[in-house]
This record gives C-alpha cells, sequence and structure tokens, in this order.
C-alpha cells in the first residue's frame, strides 16, 4: 500500500492543480461576443446619435443580451457598477453622451498606453453598440 502513495499523492495534486485553474479560468469568456440584431433596422453610415429610443422593445432585448455578453463582467450586472468600471447608467440621453458613447465603444479606452476596454468596432456592428445604449437608457440610476 505505502507504494501507492506517491501515485495517490499525484492523482490528488493533479485533481486539485485542475480545480484550481477551472477557477480561476472559469470567471467567464473575456472575448467580446457578437450580437445577433436580427430584427433592427440596418443602419448604414456611423451615426454619432442613438437613433434607437426605449420605446423600440426589439433594440431594447437585444441591448440587454449584448450588455449581458460584452460588458456585465466590467460595468456590473444590469448596469450597476461595483467601480472597477464606470457606472453606464450615469450617461445622459442626448447627442453629447451618444458621440462619446460610441467613440469608446468603437475605439476602445487607453490609459497611459494600457488598454482599459477593448475596442468593439468589428466585432460588434453598430446596431448592437446603439441597442446596448438604448436598454442602458432603460435601467434605474437609483
Amino acid at each position: 500500500m505505502r507504494k501507492h502513495y506517491p501515485v495517490i499523492a499525484f492523482v490528488c495534486i493533479a485533481i486539485s492543480a485542475v480545480m484550481v485553474s477551472t477557477n480561476v479560468l472559469g470567471h467567464g469568456d473575456v472575448q467580446p461576443q457578437p450580437v445577433d440584431t436580427t430584427g433592427l433596422e440596418p443602419l448604414g453610415e456611423w451615426r454619432t446619435e442613438n437613433p434607437y429610443s426605449t420605446d423600440n422593445d426589439r433594440a431594447v432585448e437585444i441591448g440587454q443580451v449584448g450588455y449581458t455578453k460584452n460588458c456585465a463582467r466590467c460595468h456590473g450586472l444590469e448596469a450597476v457598477s461595483g467601480g472597477l468600471a464606470p457606472d453606464l447608467r450615469e450617461l445622459q440621453p442626448g447627442a453629447e453622451d451618444d458621440e462619446w458613447y460610441i467613440g469608446i465603444v468603437r475605439e476602445g479606452f487607453f490609459q497611459n498606453g494600457v488598454p482599459k476596454m477593448p475596442p468593439f468596432e468589428g466585432i460588434l456592428n453598430q446596431e448592437a453598440m446603439w441597442a446596448i445604449r438604448t436598454w442602458l437608457e432603460t435601467r434605474p440610476k437609483e
């Protein structure tokens, strides 16, 4: 039985390593995910103002899915920030914040050359980006 101790110890260490790596890597898929925008009118040229209103139920629905898949890990579940990244419920409706929002989402955000938010242009289409903004406008600031 004693000669099996090294094998048992090795198996226990291997299982522990797998469990620890699963917890570390299991935080979630940190790669940006595309969003299905079927049902939204194609927008064509890039806009600087949100073309959707909160009355557009399809835009709100797609925006919630897009936010959950791509934004929640940093900006918080249901758009309630835990402090890691800005609370996007603070964005004001209107042209000024729309322009700021779309610029950051398209190009990402870098601070002192360090990426703080990845660029989403080429991953999310314009319709998905504006749908997320539309959904954010439905979130209470509390």
